[in-house]
């Protein structure tokens, strides 16, 4: 029993890290709303990832998997073992599941645009911002502002941007995602 009871707060410690990275957003701070097709990706990927929230003087991690495929983006979300998110995402429609324990402030839309911020070309995410937002890459960094303003800085330990490690530091809400990330298989 003693051991069930400590699994059971180890998921609801870890469940609590997706939270960590999500807020609820006055109206006037919505998300970006990025909804990316798969395919401008530009490329196929399949990566175990660990992820890393710090927040408030907080640290989190996650394990997940990841696979884009010019298709569908897929991703399912671990902790000790058991799944506690998922999603799919073909350009069109976004499916999610999520653990009962799981915050409600967790939405698969800000998994999701955190992953597109992150992964997909310059170029296809300036099409989508909306008006007054724009975005820069400069060696491994990337930077979104909204009105000239730093909104989030994204560094890259090396290209292609999925491999290695990537730090995202979102101003706006004020956590900070580290994402290492080594490709399936041998």
């Amino acid at each position: 029993m003693y051991a069930s009871l400590m699994r059971r707060g180890a998921l609801v410690s870890a469940l609590l890290l997706l939270a960590a990275c999500a807020t609820k957003p006055e109206p006037s701070q919505a998300r970006l709303g990025l909804k990316l097709a798969p395919a401008t990706l530009g490329a196929s990927i399949a990566r175990q990832q660990h992820l890393k929230v710090e927040r408030e003087g907080r640290i989190d991690d996650l394990d997940a998997a990841l696979e884009v495929d010019p298709e569908r983006l897929q991703l399912v979300g671990l902790a000790f073992g058991q799944r506690v998110l998922s999603l799919s995402y073909d350009g069109k429609e976004l499916t999610s599941w999520r653990h009962v324990m799981l915050p409600a402030q967790v939405r698969a839309e800000d998994v999701l645009e955190d992953l597109q911020l992150t992964l997909w070309p310059k170029d296809a995410i300036a099409k989508e911002l909306p008006s007054g937002w724009t975005i820069e890459d400069e060696g491994l960094r990337r930077t979104l502002y909204m009105d000239g303003t730093v909104m989030t800085v994204i560094d890259y330990s090396t290209m292609p941007r999925w491999s290695g490690t990537v730090v995202l530091q979102n101003l706006r809400y004020q956590y900070r995602l580290t994402i290492q990330s080594v490709p399936f298989g041998p």
